[in-house]
């Protein structure tokens, strides 16, 4: 009988425990439905991206991890040696990672398959890899600021950043899976429990409006600009003009986009769409187009360019303080006369002036599909003088980026259209095509008046500064542009960033491209920087082009 209620005790015991544990947790430490389920993310593909011509611009590929399980390494001193010298790691910057009271310690990440097969050749005890998917960016650096880069977040997922890759994060990143099974109260999965999975969603491919052979191009004469005049920065951008596609967009300096993360952040920077300059005699044609589409001017009316002006209290001169008396607005853009411009800015008018700086997106975002476009500043109309009114007649006074200077310039050549400017022209997914068609904002002048300014164009390379340094044969309209640099609101003399425009060729241009470079040495005019390397550019894209003599 004693051992019949020693065994009812014991029972009463645990059933009591059973009570005080469950009491504990539904009552104490209650437990929801989703304290039994264990949800793990199925990450996606990241989508591919390719050039106009389906070349790979930015692809997948594996990558490894490497760790070190420090219970399982026979000779620590060994390891430490040969791990340094296959990674171009120090000996001490791994020993000090190494703590024999850790399961596992990250040693470095990002390696590539060959030196993987290296290290496993060298058959250490205690390490091991995990694979982990990279983003491959077969051209390097030769589009960094283009494409952008993809790095972690807090959360340690993949996230892309400027450019590209973070303008269209969301449709290259796609959406992750998941599954969810359910677990017992020690985290084990219960077989017969619920078993639940959503297939991860791919992203979208894009192919883009870039050529990778202009891309090549205009990056190669570029970088061999900016050594020969001594330059600070530069920047390259190539559209074609009638639907504002962007066939190339280069900047130095630059980074490499696998390896982003040993340059600093301001390498990041896309000077093409967020560093503001004064446009200077560039942005003489824009104005002198306005005048003419107001019919307050013609390529032949004259202007007596006697001397210098005197604007309230300023005077104002041209480039080179030499003046020819009555000369056509035609001849005023060939010899890029600022006394000229003041001129057709008076009979244009301050109201229009101003109405047509704004309308051509000075000041506005041009809707580039890049991340980290700036939208630059236009001061409010009540904070605009007379002299104000006329140094923006040749540019000087006035902020744009790169991109705001080539969308506007490009609407006075493609038939008077101001156009959106896209770097994508294509996203791909499974299910469907998604094409991004050209998109116009205004109807900024009228095509006959832009056919009288391309002609204006030709007519100011044939006989204008930079004559010598066009290939023979062919026409190319273009300008120079030559601004100082305003430093606490004086314009320091010494330093300038000078810029070229121009296109090819003269009926329905093929391409029409930029160029920016800031503070040359060897020369602070744009006809004798930025301009060479506009004509070895053109040079080239003739070739490519395919266009013929005219």
């Amino acid at each position: 009988m004693s051992k019949i209620r020693l065994l009812f005790f014991l029972f009463l015991l645990a059933y009591g425990a059973i009570i005080v544990r469950l009491f504990y947790l539904q009552v104490l430490h209650p437990m929801s439905s989703k304290d039994y389920l264990q949800t793990k993310k199925i990450p996606p593909e990241r989508g591919n991206i390719f050039d106009r011509n389906g070349q790979p611009l930015v692809t997948n590929q594996i990558k490894y991890q490497l760790y070190i399980e420090p219970k399982y390494v026979i000779d620590e001193e060994i390891l430490i040696i040969k791990l340094s010298r296959e990674l171009g790691i120090e000996e001490a910057s791994i020993s000090a990672k190494f703590n024999k009271t850790k399961d596992w310690i990250a040693i470095a990440s990002g390696i590539t398959r060959e030196k993987y097969d290296a290290i496993q050749a060298l058959q250490l005890s205690g390490i091991g890899f995990n694979e982990e998917a990279s983003r491959n960016y077969p051209e390097g650096s030769q589009s960094a600021h283009l494409l952008g880069f993809v790095g972690k977040n807090q959360d340690g997922e993949n996230v892309g950043y400027v450019g590209i890759e973070g303008y269209y994060d969301k449709d290259l990143g796609g959406f992750p899976g998941l599954i969810r099974s359910d677990r017992d109260l020690i985290g084990r999965p219960i077989f017969l429990g619920t078993q639940e999975k959503m297939d991860s969603e791919n992203g979208r491919d894009l192919i883009l409006t870039i050529d990778k052979s202009v891309q090549e191009i205009i990056k190669r004469k570029l970088i061999a600009g900016v050594e020969k005049y001594k330059a600070k920065e530069g920047c390259v951008v190539v559209v074609q003009p009638a639907t504002l596609e962007i066939l190339g967009l280069t900047c130095i300096p630059d980074f490499d986009p696998e390896t982003y993360y040993k340059y600093d952040e301001s390498y990041y920077k896309n000077g093409a769409i967020s560093s503001l300059y004064e446009p200077g005699s560039t942005f003489k044609p824009l104005v002198m187009a306005a005048a003419i589409n107001e019919g307050v001017l013609k390529p032949d009316s004259l202007f007596d360019e006697e001397g210098q002006v005197t604007v309230g209290e300023y005077k104002i001169k041209t480039w080179n303080d030499k003046y020819e008396g009555k000369i056509t607005m035609t001849r005023v853009l060939e010899k890029s006369s600022n006394v000229g411009m003041v001129y057709a800015g008076e009979k244009l008018g301050n109201k229009k002036l101003l109405e047509y700086i704004k309308n051509y997106g000075l000041g506005d975002l041009s809707g580039i599909d890049l991340q980290g476009e700036v939208a630059g500043y236009l001061r409010p109309t009540n904070e605009w003088y007379s002299i104000d009114y006329a140094t923006a007649t040749f540019g000087q006074g006035l902020v744009v980026s790169p991109i705001q200077m080539v969308r506007a310039f490009a609407s006075i050549i493609n038939g008077g259209n101001l156009l959106t400017p896209h770097v994508v022209k294509k996203m791909i997914s499974p299910q469907r095509e998604q094409a991004v068609e050209p998109r116009t904002t205004r109807k900024m002048i009228k095509k006959e008046v832009s056919d009288q300014i391309k002609d204006m164009l030709v007519s100011t390379i044939e006989n204008g500064e930079t004559k010598f340094l066009k290939p023979k044969g062919y026409a190319i309209g273009g300008k120079t542009g030559t601004a100082q640099i305003a430093l606490k609101g004086q314009y320091d003399t010494s330093k300038t960033i000078t810029s070229f425009v121009g296109f090819s060729p003269i009926e329905n241009p093929k391409f029409m491209a930029l160029v920016v470079i800031n503070e040359p040495s060897t020369s602070q005019w744009g006809s004798e920087t930025a301009a060479p390397i506009f004509f070895e550019i053109a040079k080239e894209l003739i070739v490519y082009y395919n266009i013929v003599p005219e």
